[in-house]
């Protein structure tokens, strides 16, 4: 259990400096949240108790995390002693806000919560980022983050921070992306544009790749939520991976694992969007399904005509239902293709679940059965046999939600990361007739 700064160091032990003083304070501080928000409301003599530090030290840091807006008074809270009970303290953060946001080929999502985990925004504008310049492509999405930032400030949030999922390899310490085929972007440097454009002041902006952060939304609150070792695939029209390894995100040394929809399946199969002949993606992608099903609303086919990826999954459905064949032939095609490319991710990472997400979700009553037979066919069986396929409940706003998730735990890490000032939320009594502001939705393209 971390205690609070007592330096034990050897002889020639440098003394601690001020640096290293604020860097306990920022460390207790982190404790301190964590615990009420993993326990839920104490009072200070009990979260000293529980966490090691003494009572002095936890009504200092306490004082801290009011002011910063991060946790209230609640009570009296009565332990069974004798005297006046004391307030207890809990987290709150309902004046703190998490923005997580995804640009992919045709839309960008806006997902935010606030520290205590309440969803403030849920929606999704259609963009065709596929046909747009990487330049036109940051304004829409310095439009949508100022967008959401405003509707933030209108509920009295404020955004601790912004992390955009982009679907591509990307350079996180930078904030640039180094290749998203099929956005065209090579070497966009996300992060300093959005600086320039002055999107949120004062508001730190990072950048991630889109599988990585659904994964590990998938592993914080999704379907496989706890589960050590799983696979996160995106279901879009490039195919990601996100894998979890032994309950931590495998990110390889240069941050690039899990570009799994460039692993090549078929020599002779079609030309990527990375330039290769036959990655998995030709064959299980969701531009691939379309062009199959839908070649005359395919991608590409009409440059002005923008369309959501659920548009296109209800058209399919639609045909399947007027008792077109091709739409099934289609879907078992992309079923077995799907179950042959897990089985190389399950011999190598050897997960326990392949969480499904995107429109592999929307279509997992049909693809499930086809990709678990081809799985078991070519994966190694002792492995095989213990992974199973599940869909995510997160649909197309599992990066975004991923997203806002880093925010959060930035600010449950390191506290000071939010500024000192008043509270610009009501207290937490006065917040309850309040109205949810979210109700998930897909805006009209603009």
């Amino acid at each position: 259990m971390r205690r609070e700064g007592t330096w034990n160091g050897g002889p020639g032990t440098p003394r601690r400096g001020p640096a290293d003083q604020a860097t306990v304070r920022r460390s207790n501080l982190a404790l301190v949240l964590r615990h009420l928000r993993e326990h839920g409301a104490r009072s200070r003599s009990a979260v000293a108790a529980e966490t090691g530090l003494n009572k002095t030290t936890v009504t200092s840091l306490a004082s801290e995390l009011l002011a910063r807006g991060l946790i209230k008074e609640t009570g009296p809270q009565h332990a069974g002693a004798v005297g006046r009970p004391g307030l207890a303290l809990t987290l709150d953060g309902s004046g703190v806000g998490a923005l997580g946001l995804e640009v992919n080929v045709d839309y960008i999502a806006a997902f935010a919560t606030d520290l205590a985990g309440r969803v403030l925004l849920d929606w999704r504008i259609s963009f065709n980022a596929m046909n747009s310049t990487p330049e036109r492509s940051l304004d829409e999405l310095a439009r949508a983050i100022k967008q959401a930032v405003d509707e933030l400030a209108l509920l009295g949030v404020r955004v601790a921070g912004i992390t955009v999922a982009v679907p591509g390899l990307i350079d996180t310490t930078t904030g640039t992306v180094d290749v998203a085929p099929n956005l065209g972007w090579y070497g966009v440097p996300v992060a300093n544009v959005l600086e320039r454009a002055d999107v949120s002041r004062d508001v730190p902006v990072t950048i991630d790749n889109d599988a990585n952060l659904a994964a590990l939304a998938e592993f914080t609150s999704g379907v496989a939520a706890g589960t050590p070792d799983l696979v996160y695939l995106t279901g879009e029209v490039g195919i990601g991976g996100g894998i979890i390894a032994g309950g931590r995100l495998l990110g390889g040394a240069d941050g690039f694992a899990g570009e799994v929809g460039h692993v090549p399946v078929d020599p002779s199969g079609d030309r990527c969007g990375c330039g290769r002949i036959g990655c998995w993606e030709t064959k299980v992608g969701l531009a691939v399904l379309v062009r199959m099903v839908t070649p005359d609303n395919a991608y590409g086919t009409h440059d002005g005509v923008v369309r959501d990826p659920e548009e296109r999954l209800a058209e399919i459905e639609a045909r399947q239902a007027a008792g077109d064949p091709h739409v099934s032939e289609a879907v078992a095609e992309v079923g077995r293709w799907l179950g042959r490319g897990a089985a190389t991710l399950v011999n190598l990472f050897n997960p326990r679940v392949i969480v499904l997400g995107g429109y592999f979700a929307r279509l997992a009553d049909q693809l499930i059965p086809v990709a678990q037979a081809e799985l078991e066919r070519w994966g190694v069986a002792g492995s095989i046999a213990r992974c199973s396929f599940v869909a995510s409940d997160f649909g197309f706003c599992a990066a975004s939600r991923g997203a806002a998730g880093i925010v959060v735990e930035r600010v449950l890490s390191d506290p000071t990361t939010v500024d000192v000032r008043a509270s610009v939320m009501p207290s937490s009594e006065s917040t309850e007739g309040r109205a949810d502001p979210v109700s998930h939705r897909v805006k009209p393209p603009r």
